[in-house]
């Protein structure tokens, strides 16, 4: 597949019409890059881009004709239907992460088993055909152990922690697919972090400053970057990270979960292989957005600086309070009077408890202003 000129105007196209799609788009069309999504649902972020649509994604024939339209495809989830879009390509297109990429990150065995097999740090833990095998795994490795779905996990769902063999017969049924489950030794961590890592085709990147994630009810609820650490627990965290990419040959943007454990030694979590909610600081907080530079890596075009345009960025995530359609925000005029909050609401069409609606990013010099202006704004917003 040929590199797109960086002369040319090209269009990007990418399967998926959320806020993910919807935020590739906004930083696509400052490069004056032209975009396309699809979505099986015609309605939420993708309504604000007159240049999408929808449609069933499984079909050959759907995805032929979009595909005819662009130049490179990308994601905005790893469930996108990217093996069957790699069948009906065009040879002058290409897609970017490409299918084995995707296909390793989504299933959680066979990433930790590729990242393993690349010598990456990460909790010890057992890939179970069988509740029996679970069991066996989980008395070697010691409880408590989490129990983790293959496949379609997110946001605190699709995991279960076992403190012993009862709750782990109890998880097991809920969270085993016919092959199976993950099994991992729970890890008392100090922190969540994550980086964010551009790469080019060719294996240029980029690692972006690591960034604390505060988890709420096993949720992010709040992403402060830099992180509070020492320098060279950081520097530990982005090698990890950048290594971990090169691994899994991600293109475009990653995102890399660690663990940072109370010895301070990094271990992978999970990879996502797209932008990400924990690198939504960037827009307003870095000198390249992780959207711009998702653009870039994709297109083969040079990369942008992931530095901090100033000391400190935190992004707290706005959930949904309700359950019902459509949503019903309150509290927007007081966010917007919070000094320096920049405001985001995805346009969802419905909202239920905990989902993601939106998030307010805060930069400046003052950590701890940074961090309270955040807050204020974001538990201003009532979805």
């Amino acid at each position: 597949m040929s590199t797109v000129s960086s002369e040319s105007f090209p269009t990007v196209g990418v399967l998926g019409g959320g806020q993910l799609g919807k935020m590739m788009a906004a930083a696509a069309q400052q490069l004056g890059v032209h975009t396309r999504l699809l979505s099986p649902k015609d309605a939420g972020p993708m309504q604000f881009f007159a240049d999408s649509r929808s449609g069933d994604w499984r079909d050959p024939e759907v995805l032929r004709r979009f595909a005819r339209e662009c130049d490179v495809i990308t994601v905005e989830s790893e469930w996108a239907p990217a093996a069957e879009m790699a069948e009906v390509l065009p040879e002058n297109a290409a897609l970017r992460p490409g299918p084995s990429t995707l296909d390793l990150i989504k299933d959680k065995g066979v990433q930790n088993r590729t990242l393993a097999e690349a010598g990456l740090p990460l909790p010890p833990f057992a890939c179970c055909h069988t509740l029996s095998d679970a069991v066996d795994a989980a008395s070697k490795l010691g409880y408590p152990v989490v129990v983790k779905q293959y496949r379609g996990s997110y946001d605190g769902y699709g995991n279960a922690t076992a403190r012993d063999e009862s709750e782990l017969r109890q998880a097991w049924p809920d969270l085993a697919a016919d092959d199976g489950a993950l099994i991992e030794a729970f890890i008392p961590f100090e922190r969540e972090l994550a980086v964010q890592v551009a790469r080019r085709p060719g294996g240029e990147q980029v690692t972006y400053p690591v960034a604390y994630t505060v988890q709420r009810d096993h949720r992010c609820h709040a992403v402060v970057v830099p992180a509070p650490i020492d320098e060279d627990v950081s520097e530990r965290a982005r090698e990890v990270a950048a290594a971990a990419v090169d691994a899994v040959d991600g293109v475009g943007l990653t995102a890399v979960e660690l663990f940072q454990t109370e010895d301070n030694d990094i271990l992978v979590n999970e990879l996502a292989p797209r932008p990400h909610n924990t690198g939504h600081y960037s827009i307003e907080g870095s000198h390249t957005s992780q959207f711009e530079n998702h653009i870039r890596a994709i297109l083969d075009w040079p990369l942008g600086d992931p530095g901090l345009r100033a000391n400190s960025a935190v992004m707290v995530n706005v959930l949904g309070h309700r359950d019902g359609r459509p949503p019903k925000t309150t509290g927007l005029r007081e966010a917007l009077s919070v000094s320096g909050a920049a405001v985001h609401i995805y346009g969802k069409p419905q909202v239920r408890p905990n989902r993601k609606m939106g998030h307010v990013t805060v930069v400046g010099d003052d950590p701890e202003s940074v961090r309270a202006r955040a807050e204020e704004a974001a538990a201003a917003i009532e979805l």
